[in-house]
């Protein structure tokens, strides 16, 4: 039996299901998880999206995502959810440990599991996977699997809303190379179903604090490196400065790409201080694979020019080793030189 076989037996046999996403979503993880959670739904299913964490507050004007039961405020209730579930739809992830707190009980549960996501080297724990690495997006692959289930016809505006938002943020707006003919097609259904593009585009991009545009002038004006020499920049972000401008998960999102938009930068970095340890978020342009670079040295991957990792270090010498690694790679990051 395909995939795609397996699964269509899955969406037309009522069930119990949960749908989730990757910790600290952004648009596209709860915009996928959301769209999918309605169509199954629609289908009859009693289908419930658990986080494992908070997301920004603007994707807030998403339907249904008052709806969304963070792991991290209710967890018990999570967990009796995971473990009644039949299925289990895991998306925008390819990894159970990108599940944190949530990872055991997922782990653990009997049920079903689904994976649909879109990054490089999924993890082989699911039941059944769709895996699509040249996809731009997981959004892009929850509207082709409901096209190929025969369902276009229960795309409504509310689902295509979200799977909107999921398309044009990791296309970067449609400018990513992973932005093909396909994913206008699809852009352009979506339209034709009714989303209003531009609305989506001013909620997620044009909904900013005071405070969160102050916080980014700090960090370009006092905390943006750039080394010329090696074609790179990065920014490193303190707990105490996070703290100080009382900033909120999302705020930091989109910093790194201000250090990759600076000429003769071929990567950049942004390297930040949780309470849980320190996080890095990498980009790059062209073939330089930061995917592999975050994989080999920071406990991380996600795509080509975009990824994220860790480290155990403190701040301080998560940048040293950082740097050191860095001055390694300078020749590759010289797209110039012979």
């Amino acid at each position: 039996m395909s995939g795609l076989e397996a699964l269509s037996k899955l969406v037309n046999q009522p069930s119990t299901a949960v749908v989730t996403m990757h910790h600290k979503p952004d648009a596209d993880a709860l915009g996928s998880a959301l769209a999918w959670a309605m169509y199954l739904k629609k289908k009859g299913h009693t289908t419930h999206v658990i986080a494992p964490s908070d997301y920004p507050f603007f994707l807030n004007w998403m339907n249904g995502q008052d709806q969304v039961i963070n792991y991290e405020e209710k967890r018990e209730q999570a967990d009796a959810l995971i473990q009644e579930a039949t299925v289990i739809y895991c998306l925008d992830f390819n990894d159970l440990a990108r599940l944190n707190q949530m990872c055991d009980s997922v782990s653990r549960s009997q049920a079903t599991k689904v994976l649909i996501d879109h990054h490089l080297q999924p993890h082989p724990f699911a039941h059944i996977t769709f895996s699509d690495t040249s996809a731009a997006a997981t959004a892009q692959l929850i509207f082709e699997l409901i096209e190929a289930l025969g369902d276009s016809k229960l795309l409504d505006v509310p689902i295509g809303e979200c799977l909107y938002a999921g398309i044009m943020t990791d296309t970067g707006s449609f400018r990513h190379p992973s932005t093909n003919k396909k994913v206008h097609l699809i852009a352009a259904q979506l339209m034709d179903i009714g989303v209003n593009t531009s609305r989506i585009h001013q909620l997620i991009f044009d909904n900013n604090s005071e405070i969160r545009l102050r916080f980014l002038g700090y960090v370009l004006d006092k905390k943006l490196v750039v080394l010329s020499d090696m074609h790179a920049a990065y920014m490193c972000l303190s707990d105490d400065e996070l703290t100080k401008f009382d900033t909120k998960t999302g705020d930091t999102e989109g910093f790194v790409n201000y250090a990759l938009s600076i000429s003769g930068i071929n990567m950049a970095t942004v390297i930040i201080e949780r309470k849980d340890g320190v996080k890095l978020s990498f980009r790059s342009k062209g073939e330089f694979n930061v995917s592999e670079f975050a994989r080999n040295h920071f406990q991380g991957g996600g795509h080509k020019n975009a990824s994220g990792g860790r480290s155990s270090d403190n701040l301080a010498d998560t940048e040293k080793r950082f740097i050191e690694i860095l001055r390694t790679y300078s020749q590759q990051l010289d797209f110039n030189a012979k």
